[in-house]
Parts: C-alpha cells; sequence; structure tokens
C-alpha cells in the first residue's frame, strides 16, 4: 500500500490529530510550535487551514493549549495539565509494557457518572451501580470514592471468563487487525523501496502514531493471563515500534529544518526522543 492510499483511508478530526503531532513532535522536544507548521503538516493529510484554526481554538478553550505572539506569528505550548496528561499516554506508547495490577473502585463521590465516564475512558468496565474494575492507572476521582488493588488467583481459565464476560475485547481485536493489514501493506510498499520526502516521512510517522494512539489509549490492558492466546497486541506493537524506527530519521530532519517556536527552530532530537527509540528498537 503507497503512502497516498494509506493516507486516503484517513478520516481524520482536526483536533485530535493536532493532539497528536502535540504528543508525538512537541511534547518530547518542549517549547511551542508556530501554527504555520501545524497547517503545514495537517495540509498533507487533507485537514484544511480553516479546521486546524478552528481546532486550534478548542483546544486553547479546552485548557490544553495556550497561545502566544511574536510579531505577526502565533504559536502555541501544552498547558501544564495537558503536559501531564500527554506524558501519561506517552509511557502507554512508547515506553516498556505495565504490570498488570488489578484495581477495584468504589466509587463513592457525588459525581458518580463523571466518575464512570472518566474510568471507561481508562479501560475499566463496570461491576455495579458504584463499584468498576481495571489495571490500568486510575484518574482523579471525586472525593469518597476508595480504590482496592489485588492479585489473582487461580487457573487462567478464569481470568479468561471474567474478561470476557465484562469487557468487549472483540471490538479491540477488530481494531488491531485492521491496524496489522493497513500498516502491514504500507511496511511491504515501504520495504521495497517506496520513495517519500521528509515531509511525507512526517506525516506517515504522524498517521501511524496517531491511528496507534487511538488503539491503545482505548484498550483496558489487560494481563497476558485474561487474554485469547491469539491476542495481536504484540505483533501490531511489533510493526509500529519497526515503521517509527524506520520513518524517524527522516522525520526528525524536517522537523530541525521547518518546525518554529518563538525562540528558534525545534531540535531534531532530545533526550526523550533518544530515549523512545531505545525503548522502541527494544522491542522489534
Amino acid at each position: 500500500m503507497s503512502l497516498s492510499l494509506l493516507l486516503s483511508s484517513a478520516s481524520l478530526r482536526a483536533a485530535s490529530f493536532i493532539v497528536t503531532i502535540y504528543g508525538d513532535v512537541v511534547e518530547p522536544r518542549g517549547g511551542a510550535i508556530w501554527i504555520g507548521n501545524l497547517i503545514e503538516v495537517c495540509a498533507e493529510l487533507g485537514i484544511s487551514e480553516t479546521l486546524v484554526r478552528t481546532a486550534v481554538s478548542r483546544l486553547v478553550a479546552a485548557g490544553q493549549l495556550t497561545g502566544e505572539r511574536e510579531g505577526r506569528r502565533s504559536y502555541y505550548r501544552l498547558t501544564e495539565a495537558a503536559q501531564t496528561d500527554f506524558a501519561a499516554a506517552a509511557r502507554l506508547l512508547f515506553g516498556p509494557a505495565d504490570q498488570s495490577q488489578w484495581r477495584f473502585v468504589y466509587l463513592g463521590g457525588q459525581s458518580i457518572e463523571t466518575d464512570v465516564r472518566l474510568l471507561e475512558h481508562s479501560g475499566y468496565t463496570r461491576l455495579g451501580v458504584r463499584l468498576m474494575i481495571g489495571v490500568r492507572a486510575h484518574p482523579q476521582l471525586s472525593e469518597g470514592s476508595v480504590v482496592f488493588t489485588a492479585d489473582a488467583a487461580g487457573a487462567n481459565f478464569g481470568l479468561r471468563g471474567l474478561a470476557a464476560e465484562y469487557w468487549d475485547l472483540s471490538k479491540y481485536a477488530k481494531a488491531y487487525h485492521e491496524f496489522l493489514e493497513r500498516f502491514g501493506q504500507f511496511y511491504e510498499a515501504f520495504e521495497s523501496g517506496e520513495k517519500l520526502t521528509a515531509i511525507e516521512h512526517l506525516a506517515a510517522r504522524l498517521f501511524l502514531v496517531h491511528q496507534y494512539r487511538v488503539i491503545v489509549l482505548r484498550d483496558p490492558q489487560l494481563p497476558a493471563a485474561a487474554l485469547p492466546d491469539d491476542w495481536p497486541h504484540a505483533e501490531v506493537r511489533r510493526l509500529f515500534a519497526s515503521l517509527y524506527t524506520r520513518l524517524s530519521a527522516k522525520a526528525d530532519d524536517f522537523v530541525a529544518r521547518k518546525f518554529r517556536t518563538a525562540e528558534g527552530p525545534l531540535p531534531g532530537q532530545t533526550a526523550a526522543t533518544k530515549h523512545r527509540m531505545t525503548e522502541l528498537l527494544a522491542i522489534i
């Protein structure tokens, strides 16, 4: 699958994709970037300048970005709260696999439905009106909630029965298999010598990160003992790591040459980006 065919299958919301740009390019390099850089990269994936400007305004209103001006140029940086959220997401995308820890959450606060939505976004599922279960680190909950950690005891088929009853694993498996088919074909074309420009390397990497992020941040990240033997996440992770590392040299070169902060160019590499590469290379 060529890059043009890969990207033609994209159906992207501008705000969500801009979040991916900040998570992949900006957060590990610090600083703010010029809105012109966002416009240029988004154009590669068919997102218009109007949609970019509207999305940036919404992200500012939502407290994720803050703007500043230098002459006639507008720059946007992550807010402190957004940096914390982005760092947590980066650990899931680029870090080593976490050791799963079962957690039961008793919702004792007054904002039960708000807490439920936050926990479901982190892969938890509901056992009762006030009781939920999951394994990922839990978000900040309303006062009065209680979290219990637990160790699993018993046969693995019991865990699999628990997972099958309370989580719809089929939708995650379907998303992973679609990822393997789409990016597996692109990987073959890329390895066979498809020529890409530097900005196309960056666009392909951003689309790769975006599609992987959408799946992984929704995946409940259950331990292997609770999952079917043919669970596809490990294969998807290897494909993601292989493509990301192969696309990164020219993508990062483009970032260093073209991306601007109010203080000057954005660095092509930092200690944080090098750490990400080390973690991903260890997966391949």
